[in-house]
């Protein structure tokens, strides 16, 4: 009987580990053609449209700033391109654009209007599908900064640490995503606050939940932000190594861990839907980490693939993944300056 208790337990705690999950091959690629003596700075952002068209958001380094007594005034410093579906460049949309400043994100809605999150100036910007007007912001760019910039500033009212004011203006904005019925909801989880905002389809505030901490409900980071057709919100807390999952209004249904330390979410579309997840490695460490897991909704893993390094194939810092077509992804990397489409078999 005593032999009999340590092998029970044994199974036990390795009944309550994850099993290894299955690598999944893929080939790798670099499609999209720069114009000549035109180079890609840290790519934060790719996304494409329903016809295949590739769209880029990146840190290009010609950022200008004027000083005027103890402030600074900066524009510029990013871009938005255009690549058909073969690679070719297009164009440049939104040029010297007045939000933008340091790329984080861009996503195309089911109705292939083209969002750019912009971290810096704390704005999120909608372009209708052909890049030519500004159909909407969410957010405000200060007029200036303060140089040297004051200390953090203390919540407002009952808010708890890191949470954020209830209102429509973002710290660092990270990400943004949709329900069916078309609401918004942001990240505003890489700067002082760490929260979820929710606009109505029209850009009114609706609230927002989070703040910092390690707790359910509570964010090291809030990366990225994702929506199932269920209308469920998947949040990558990078820093907690988890993804935490709400409801439509905030509260707290799971979280799922495993998978490293999640900072790019990619959600397919479809009947079967699938969350791509990056275990993307920090800055400050070049050699660890940068697998990319394919996720069930349910948290199990389906597969994985990729690893951290600087060659075709291996990932530097993934900032985004597209995943319109789940067999076919496009990874940002922020850390390599590169975008890479991969074929998974």
């Amino acid at each position: 009987m005593k032999r009999i208790i340590p092998a029970l337990l044994a199974a036990t705690l390795l009944a309550g580990l994850p099993a290894a999950a299955q690598d999944l091959g893929f080939t790798a690629t670099q499609p999209l053609q720069m114009p000549k003596d035109v180079y890609f700075g840290e790519v934060a952002g790719v996304a494409t449209n329903s016809k295949g068209d590739i769209f880029v958001y990146q840190r290009s380094g010609q950022p200008t700033m004027s000083l005027g007594g103890s402030r600074s005034f900066a524009h510029s410093g990013t871009q938005l391109l255009e690549f058909d579906p073969s690679g070719k460049f297009v164009r440049e949309i939104g040029k010297d654009l007045y939000g933008f400043l340091v790329a984080q994100q861009v996503r195309i809605d089911p109705s292939d209007n083209i969002w750019v999150v912009d971290s810096y100036s704390g704005m999120i910007i909608k372009f209708d599908p052909t890049g030519s007007r500004v159909l909407m912001l969410l957010g405000r760019k200060p007029e200036s900064i303060d140089v040297p910039e004051p200390p953090p500033r203390a919540p407002r009212g009952n808010a708890l640490p890191g949470a954020g004011a209830q209102q429509d203006l973002f710290d660092a904005a990270a990400d943004v995503a949709w329900d069916a019925q078309g609401n918004i909801f942001v990240a505003d989880g890489i700067g002082v606050n760490t929260r979820i905002a929710k606009f109505t389809p029209d850009g009114v505030f609706v609230k927002s939940w989070g703040s910092k901490g390690s707790d359910q409900g509570q964010f090291s980071a809030a990366h990225s932000v994702q929506l199932d057709a269920a209308g469920n919100v998947y949040v990558a807390d990078t820093g907690n190594h988890r993804i935490q999952v709400f409801d439509n209004d905030g509260n707290f249904k799971s979280s799922i861990t495993g998978v490293g330390d999640p900072a790019a979410l990619c959600m397919t579309k479809g009947p079967h839907q699938y969350l791509f997840s990056s275990n993307s490695n920090p800055v400050d460490n070049l050699d660890s980490g940068g697998e990319i897991y394919k996720l069930e909704l349910s948290g199990s893993v389906a597969g994985k693939f990729g690893h951290v390094g600087k060659r075709p194939g291996e990932f530097g810092t993934v900032n985004q993944v597209d995943c319109r077509n789940p067999s076919t992804l496009y990874v940002a990397e922020i850390g390599n300056y590169r975008v890479q489409k991969l074929a998974l078999r």
